[in-house]
């Protein structure tokens, strides 16, 4: 049996629960990430791995599994982000065992 202690992140983060809403709270400026941005760090240090290239390169995020965190936010330095926390009650609700 497993204790809160040992339980690992991927079931931690499982227990969570998403209230989604109908806009998204997480905007992609794509002109400003496709001809600014070199180093694409959104793809590395978004802990729930939202963001992605798609077939034509553009970049992509699933804001519905967003963690609220703000990382991404941080790392964009060229703001080709635009991120606000969820309208209440939307978002993620972070549930423990």
């Amino acid at each position: 049996m497993s204790d809160e202690s040992t339980m690992k992140i991927d079931a931690k983060l499982g227990l969570d629960v998403f209230k989604l809403d109908k806009e998204p709270h997480i905007v992609i400026d794509t002109e400003v990430c496709r001809t600014l941005c070199v180093d694409r760090a959104c793809l590395y240090v978004c802990p729930a791995s939202l963001y992605e290239l798609d077939d034509t390169g553009r970049m992509t995020v699933n804001w519905e599994g967003c963690l609220e965190c703000g990382t991404c936010m941080i790392c964009c330095d060229k703001r080709a982000l635009t991120w606000k926390y969820p309208r209440g009650p939307y978002g993620v609700q972070y549930r423990m065992s």
